[in-house]
């Protein structure tokens, strides 16, 4: 079977890495499936030309209800969605949206949600459609950098190189997007540096937004952009000095450096304001690395707190559940314990590979 696979595929992002695992899943069942971003297209019927081309494609696969899903809408060919994340938990509430993503689901094949819980908001927000949503975990497969050196990672991204080996290092891994909410710990964070200048917190990830990257640079670096906007929540960080003393933004880097930088940090972080299922969190509890995640649906679904991580809801928690970690090393045991037999046991390769080539097999009856 010939299979087009449509996906948000900015380089370096969670999406990206989910869509070649899962390409990889169906054609190793021995079908073809075109890795395509939905970016490129701007127009359902550009697609719908693209899938009639000889020789056309059989079937079609999409990750995000609208920004995916909604190019498949004109397709004569059976078709499955993956929920995004933010499809579920953010686009749902315009009603513009929700409408094309209703109509999106009701044409679908299957649909395929991480969590019970954005099944769940699938189910509540749009047209019950129960049984064609199928509950799936992301799998995880960590690979680290054996050339990766940590201290020259750490001076690039401009922290000190003294002192490397006592560092307390924070590494907040996500895209430069709003959604991610990475600015939201500068404050509370640069407070606790100055207490205690061994903790530092680094950002790393790709440059999604480049609105937002600007802004994001302008506040941990202490410059002014003309381009940021002057009503932003946090501009206010730019006009004082040394207000993000402790807080550094790194370059990104591939797969296996990154996992090898996550292997060598303190705690991985999360402040996103919507999830549909981390798999930087994934992958910290599967290289042995404690989380600290932001306490929204999508975190919680993987991470239990103090059993395989810990939640906060306020940068000021967020502070206190790091200095447990610090101070409390049974718990840091405990989650780190926990987080990786719950990765072992809840999000291998081989479940998530089986459901795939099943689901592809259903377009094939359609």
């Amino acid at each position: 079977m010939k299979l087009l696979f449509l996906a948000c595929l900015s380089p370096k992002t969670g999406n990206h890495t989910t869509a070649e695992r899962i390409r990889s899943h169906i054609e190793s069942a021995g079908h073809t499936c075109e890795l395509r971003d939905a970016a490129a297209f701007k127009s359902p019927a550009e697609v719908a030309n693209l899938i009639s081309r000889h020789p056309p494609f059989e079937g079609a696969l999409a990750i995000h209800l609208l920004r995916a899903g909604s190019l498949l809408l004109d397709i004569n060919v059976p078709f499955g969605v993956i929920f995004g994340g933010t499809d579920i938990n953010e686009d749902v509430k315009v009603e513009q949206k929700r409408v094309v993503m209703e109509q999106v689901l009701l044409k679908a094949r299957f649909a395929v949600a991480f969590t019970d819980k954005l099944k769940e908001e699938a189910e509540l927000f749009l047209l019950s459609q129960s049984s064609k949503i199928y509950v799936q975990p992301q799998g995880i497969q960590t690979e680290v950098s054996e050339k990766f050196c940590w201290a020259e990672f750490l001076r690039s991204s401009g922290v000190s190189s003294e002192h490397v080996d006592e560092l307390r290092v924070f590494l907040l891994v996500c895209g430069l997007r709003r959604v991610k909410d990475p600015l939201y710990l500068v404050e509370v964070f640069s407070e606790w540096h100055r207490e205690n200048p061994l903790n530092v917190l680094v950002v790393i990830g790709p440059q999604i937004d480049p609105v937002f990257t600007v802004e994001v640079e302008a506040v941990v670096k202490n410059i002014i952009h003309a381009s940021v906007s002057p009503e932003s929540r946090r501009t206010e960080f730019c006009r004082c000095f040394c207000r993000t003393a402790g807080v550094f933004l790194a370059q990104e880097r591939s797969q296996r450096e990154l996992h090898a930088a996550m292997k060598r940090c303190f705690t991985v972080v999360n402040s996103s304001v919507s999830e549909g299922m981390s798999a930087a969190i994934l992958e910290a509890m599967d290289l042995g690395v404690p989380v600290c995640a932001r306490d929204i649906p999508g975190n919680a679904a993987v991470v239990h707190h103090e059993f395989t991580g810990l939640l906060y809801s306020s940068p000021q928690e967020f502070v206190h559940q790091s200095q447990r970690l610090l101070s409390d090393h049974e718990l840091r045991e405990r989650v780190v314990r926990n987080g990786k037999l719950y990765v072992e046991e809840h999000h291998g390769l081989k479940q998530e590979r089986e459901t795939y080539q099943r689901l592809v097999d259903t377009l094939l009856l359609a």
